[in-house]
């Protein structure tokens, strides 16, 4: 099942401040809260730790689940041990991240709490740590993986060591998660704010396009906003984000006809099985469609992202839908009825054999 989610740092805000945000983002259908122990100062932490354990019984009440960041260290304070996490008992977390893991056996054992606490291990480093952890033979059902975040511009993962990371994780069937950057949040864990996002190419987008493009990998089923407080609007932008299905925001010709932009808006669309380099073709509203005569306009020459519908000189292709992937000469026999938008072009990549995927207009 896939999720968003926001992060919230008991060190910097009130009780009442972080609760109303884990209200708001609650209203919008958010469901984990990502937190963290580890940069909180030696000299609170009892104060903070109080405030930590409100936030989490809070959180539950409305239906969040609590994800928290924490390492050894941190847990010798808490007298708590890998074989021992009594601490957390009644207190109603999800799950603890382990920022810096053990050996591989002792995080084994911990996937055996009596809590069904999530054990959730970084997964951004691409070593075979995971690896060596299910060969303790564990409680896999407890196990999540979630990459790191990046408060440091430049020094986010690319995305060639991102897929690899995320691959390890994904053929073993471990749930994964991964974080985007509020464009309107000021602050994180630590004092750097220039955002705080998993992926460095995700820094400056806007915050859909960050969640559209991790759950359009199909390799991230968590994405969770990393730094704090994002906007209303944009919690609203995601939470009508389809997580399931890849819908591209397009700009539809001003000339389209009602049935071209019905095709477009409303018909169901998924790639064909025998893709071409050219083109992605979706076929049913060419059946659908089979007595409309499609008359041709727009039969200029085709950029890569123009949605196009073949029209009746076409044949017994008229009514297909067909998205550009390279720039090519129009015969005059297919009408260019919109063009995906230029930010989401990238996107076209992850049109897989059967991939299903719709349009939204901008």
């Amino acid at each position: 099942m896939r999720k968003l989610g926001v992060s919230i740092y008991i060190n910097k805000d009130s009780t009442e401040k972080i609760s109303e945000y884990l209200n708001l983002a609650s209203k919008y259908g958010f469901k984990i809260v990502f937190t963290t122990l580890i940069s909180v100062e030696e000299e609170n932490f009892e104060e903070y730790y109080k405030k930590f354990i409100y936030l989490v019984k809070y959180a539950n009440s409305i239906g969040m689940e609590v994800i928290v960041d924490l390492e050894p260290k941190v847990l010798k304070r808490l007298n708590v041990s890998y074989d021992n996490l009594n601490e957390f008992k009644g207190m109603g977390l999800y799950g603890i991240r382990l920022d810096l893991g053990y050996s591989g056996i002792e995080e084994s054992i911990m996937t055996f709490n009596d809590m069904g606490l999530k054990i959730v291990v970084n997964m951004s480093n691409g070593t075979k740590y995971i690896e060596n952890i299910l060969s303790y033979m564990p409680n896999k059902d407890n196990i999540l993986g979630c990459h790191n975040f990046y408060p440091h511009r430049y020094t986010g993962l690319s995305y060639e060591h991102f897929e690899k990371c995320c691959r390890q994780f994904k053929k073993l069937g471990i749930t994964t998660a991964a974080f985007i950057s509020s464009n309107d949040a000021t602050f994180g864990p630590w004092p750097i704010t220039e955002g705080l996002c998993t992926l460095e190419m995700h820094r400056d987008l806007p915050i859909e396009l960050q969640a559209k493009h991790l759950f359009a990998t199909d390799l991230i089923d968590y994405v969770i906003i990393g730094n704090a407080y994002a906007s209303e609007d944009e919690l609203k932008k995601l939470s009508n984000l389809n997580k399931h299905k890849l819908e591209f925001k397009v700009h539809l010709a001003e000339n389209i006809t009602d049935i071209d932009k019905k095709i477009v808006l409303e018909e169901f669309h998924f790639v064909r099985g025998d893709v071409s380099e050219y083109v992605v073709r979706s076929t049913q509203s060419r059946i659908k469609y089979k007595g409309h005569k499609f008359l041709p306009y727009n039969t200029f020459d085709i950029k890569r992202g123009d949605i196009l519908i073949d029209n009746y000189l076409y044949q017994n292709y008229a009514g297909e839908l067909q998205i550009a992937l390279k720039d090519m000469k129009n015969s005059g026999k297919t009408n260019v009825v919109g063009r995906i938008d230029e930010s989401e072009l990238f996107l076209l990549e992850y049109l897989k054999p059967w991939k299903k995927f719709g349009f939204v207009e901008a």
